[in-house]
């Protein structure tokens, strides 16, 4: 699950990104740029700043209750 919500707000960063240097100012492209290595180095390193935050917020903790567990 954490993996989705990594992809998610980093590709939403870039496609905001992109649509600021196209509306604002052509430097907004520079948060893409940043988003671009933060995955790179992530891929090397293992270490993602978001999956940290993500680990302190308690997100992806395993649960015995699920939303999709319908047995009683």
């Amino acid at each position: 699950m954490k993996e989705r919500i990594i992809r998610a707000v980093a590709g939403t960063f870039v496609l905001t990104s992109i649509s600021l240097a196209y509306f604002v100012h052509i430097n907004w492209l520079l948060l893409a740029a940043f988003v671009g290595l933060n995955l790179l180095q992530s891929s090397f390193t293992k270490f993602c700043p978001l999956d940290c935050m993500l680990n302190k917020a308690g997100v992806g903790k395993e649960t015995n209750a699920s939303c999709c567990n319908t047995a009683s």
